[in-house]
């Protein structure tokens, strides 16, 4: 089976065991993440661990193309990875994970690595959730949004973020426009958001 039809039936598949999940409305599901092997990552050469469980998860936007299905969010999380560690010369994709548009989490640097996501000191404390596309002027879709919340309370039942994280903003902890206008509209209501 090609790639493409292999991550649109994985993609299916994880859908429907989402909505069994609902169904027992467990509090701490995690949903499915999308592995690196299945987006096509190059490997990654990162090996500073992280130490768990985490307080701190920093929100930013790729602010660059946006994807809406599979297939085009897995090539969209190639670009930024490729940007990243042949561009920038980073050992991997810079953020821990990546959310699409087609609500589903990509696989970064994962729970157990170092991010390269904002500031030096804020990546050594910190797990890095982008969201692909620009959101100064618009807001992502509701199942993007889901798919964030879902994998924080995934963080939490694993043991790899702290009960009482807190999220943060890309431009809380760094002079920058990310996570975009509307994006920082909606974290600054999600109930562990602290500016300061």
């Amino acid at each position: 089976m090609s790639r493409r039809p292999a991550l649109l039936a994985w993609a299916l598949l994880s859908l429907l065991r989402l909505g069994e999940a609902q169904k027992t409305e467990t509090p701490a599901c995690c949903s499915p993440i999308v592995p690196r092997r299945e987006w096509g990552a190059l490997a990654s050469k990162c090996n500073t661990p992280l130490s768990q469980p985490v307080r701190y998860v920093v929100v930013s936007h790729t602010a660059g193309s946006s994807c809406n299905t599979p297939a085009s969010c897995q090539q969209q999380a190639q670009n930024v990875q490729h940007y990243h560690m042949k561009t920038l010369n980073w050992c991997d994709v810079g953020y821990n994970f990546l959310i699409g548009e087609d609500g589903l989490v990509y696989e970064g640097r994962g729970w157990g690595f170092k991010g390269d996501h904002s500031s030096h000191l804020w990546n050594a404390m910190s797990i890095g959730i982008t969201f692909m596309g620009n959101y100064m002027d618009r807001v992502p879709p509701a199942r993007a949004l889901r798919a964030a919340q879902s994998l924080l309370a995934c963080g939490v039942a694993q043991g790899a973020l702290s009960s009482k994280y807190e999220v943060k903003g890309h431009r809380d902890v760094q002079p920058t426009l990310s996570p975009g206008d509307q994006l920082y509209s909606i974290i600054q209501n999600w109930p562990h958001y602290r500016a300061s």
